[in-house]
């Protein structure tokens, strides 16, 4: 199970959790030391939204396939997650606790989990675009954000990762908007092909 810590100086209304047996990530030439995914719609199928079912999450398309690749080269994962449901009354933090244990079993155990549980309105410095979230995982992990790439489905995900100084990988799904593609750096068509596009030519 996900353990939780104290909130980050970054994001101090953040929920953050770290894996007490956590990744040491190495330097590895021009590979990031970590990768922080999305979850909703990047990870799991967003469906449905605001799930806080952990039988009903489904993984996208070579999820696993991704995060091993990157646990092989001792590169350290994450997920930063927006949780609006929570500040929408829709979800509690038990629920969105429950889908990341049941993640974690399908997927193994991520390094840090930061989740964002306020609405849009809420003027909060940790939802994506706003780079709280990832600010909040690289200083609990011990890497710098020029050392870490974020891999999303829209626009607030790449966004979140520009305004921290991280490198920003689109994975688009049917939500994904054609401006989203437009302005992304690097657009995947899945998540291994995204998790390679940051390792060097060599290896990949």
């Amino acid at each position: 199970m996900i353990a939780a810590v104290g909130a980050s100086a970054s994001a101090p209304e953040a929920w953050l959790y770290l894996n007490p047996e956590r990744t040491r990530p190495r330097p590895d030439g021009d590979a990031p030391r970590l990768v922080l995914f999305d979850r909703d719609g990047t990870l799991t199928v967003d469906d449905p939204p605001y799930n806080g079912d952990p039988a009903r999450v489904r993984l996208r398309p070579t999820a696993r396939e991704a995060v091993d690749v990157l646990r092989d080269r001792h590169i350290a994962v994450g997920v930063v997650s927006n949780q609006s449901g929570v500040g929408r009354g829709l979800l509690t933090r038990a629920q969105v606790e429950a889908v990341a244990d049941r993640i974690e079993q399908l997927l193994g155990r991520f390094d840090a989990w930061v989740f964002c549980p306020h609405t849009p309105a809420a003027g909060c410095a940790c939802r994506k675009p706003a780079p709280g979230l990832v600010l909040a995982a690289t200083d609990a992990l011990g890497v710098p954000p020029a050392a870490t790439a974020v891999i999303g489905d829209i626009g607030a995900d790449v966004g979140a990762a520009t305004a921290a100084g991280a490198a920003g990988v689109l994975v688009p799904t049917a939500v994904t908007r054609a401006e989203e593609v437009a302005a992304a750096p690097v657009v995947a068509p899945d998540l291994l092909a995204a998790v390679r596009s940051l390792l060097p030519r060599a290896v990949a």
